[in-house]
């Protein structure tokens, strides 16, 4: 049994405050002292990043469809055994799960596997006490909800205090914190989500003056009691993955992997697989570095922003020179969404301006003006039959997306032909979860 002192800020509905709440609650502990540790509920790189890259957080995904139950599990235990508290954000509202119609793959059903206590962040913007039926039903819509507690944002000090008291008697859920409504702490989002944290202007002023907020308003050691009551986590021995993922075997090998400001979408349980099965991994930037390392034996570009980044990549004639090098030398390169892009001919920017990239494949990559296919994916090798999970998330498009592989959607079984298969290397928008390999359904 392992103990692992965990909560996670969930909703009734995207965008009632999760992520700010989160990096706030964070933010505020980590200044106290405590070791804290951040997980991410689903596919989505941007809200980890906010986690490392602001405040300093290790963080890392959970997900029910890219892990099997047991390795949710056994990454909660591995990520927060030795820390004081692991904060877990949710995703969309509590029990909205794949396709929108059932709790499968919801926060809730993350909570329920992990045995995480809740705290139910609701937006109370143009509402008082009609929240509080809300809050009931969200709890007693399943027996095992395991919300634990409320913080009620967007809501003046009065009401909050008047409110709380209402809410635990009509809920016996206690408020553990509350937010008024400050537009100054508003984040811009993209076309692909949030952005990114170094492009948000005064990013650690509106965390420090959040903090303080937090600070102020929430019961910090009532949040610490509940996550101290988590009950321990019995996690069975994680099972040797496949050696050989994503048609990858890398014992012994020196993989370059790309990360910089372009480059910065990949999974960290990613590379502790490469690590695992004996591959040495060093880094490099395609925006910054005039060369790739020395002596490697494979690539790997993630996904990203490389878009925002046309002239600086274009630019950098040796780097993509020595991309080509590399390919015509048989090395091989796992290029997933954005490094995908960086693999074709040209890259159109969103200006409509074309910019020359690598060159490796003899297609050209655009703005599509709108996020295509979107959401989770199992990948099915055409040679093989051997399967794994994916998600894919990009308003970028290909004249050439591939054929290697068949993706096909978990509920409506829509299905797309994608990736190219070359010299060992998977060339793709696919984001893979490289553990899955020869997922099997549960």
């Amino acid at each position: 049994m392992v103990t692992v002192p965990r909560i996670l800020i969930a909703a009734p509905a995207s965008g009632s405050g999760k992520t700010l709440i989160t990096c706030g609650l964070m933010k505020v502990l980590k200044k106290d002292g405590l070791s804290v540790r951040g997980m991410k509920c689903g596919p989505d790189f941007i809200d980890p990043l906010f986690h490392e890259k602001v405040l300093g957080v290790k963080s890392r995904n959970i997900d029910g469809f890219l892990m099997r139950r047991e390795q949710m599990k056994a990454a909660l235990c591995r990520h927060g055994r030795d820390a004081d508290i692991t904060v877990m954000e949710g995703v969309m509202g509590y029990y909205d799960g794949i396709g929108g119609s059932s709790v499968a793959l919801s926060t809730y059903e993350t909570a329920a596997v992990t045995r995480t206590p809740v705290l139910l962040a609701v937006d109370c913007a143009g509402c008082g006490v009609s929240i509080v039926p809300v809050i009931r039903g969200l709890k007693s819509y399943r027996s095992d909800a395991g919300i634990a507690g409320v913080i009620l944002n967007n809501i003046s000090d009065g009401l909050a205090e008047k409110l709380s008291e209402v809410i635990l008697e009509e809920t016996d859920l206690p408020v553990v914190g509350h937010l008024p409504k400050d537009p100054a702490l508003a984040v811009e989002s993209r076309h692909l989500g949030l952005v990114l944290p170094g492009e948000i202007a005064d990013l650690e002023k509106k965390l420090s003056v959040l903090a303080e907020k937090i600070r102020a308003r929430f019961d910090l050691q009532k949040i610490l009691e509940i996550a101290g009551n988590a009950p321990e986590l019995r996690a069975a021995q994680e099972t040797k993955p496949e050696s050989a993922a994503a048609g990858m075997q890398v014992s012994g090998e020196r993989i370059a992997i790309a990360a910089d400001e372009a480059f910065c979408f990949l999974y960290e349980d990613n590379e502790d697989w490469l690590r695992e099965h004996g591959a040495e991994i060093v880094y490099f930037s395609p925006l910054h570095d005039a060369h790739l390392p020395e002596k490697i034996s494979r690539i790997i570009l993630p996904g990203g922003y490389p878009e925002l980044y046309c002239k600086e990549l274009s630019g950098n004639a040796s780097m993509r020179e020595e991309i080509r090098t590399a390919h015509e030398a048989g090395i091989p390169i796992m290029a997933e969404c954005g490094g995908f892009l960086y693999l074709h001919k040209t890259l159109k920017d969103m200006d409509g301006n074309v910019w020359p990239m690598a060159g490796l494949l003899d297609a050209e990559a655009y703005y599509a003006g709108k996020t295509g296919r979107f959401g989770y994916i199992t990948l099915r090798d055409a040679e093989t039959g051997c399967e794994m999970r994916a998600h894919e998330f990009h308003a970028y498009e290909s004249t050439d997306p591939g054929s290697a592989f068949t993706a096909v959607k978990p509920v409506s079984g829509r299905s797309w032909q994608c990736i190219h298969k070359i010299n060992g290397g998977l060339w793709g928008f696919p984001h893979i979860y490289y553990p899955s390999w020869n997922f099997s359904d549960q």
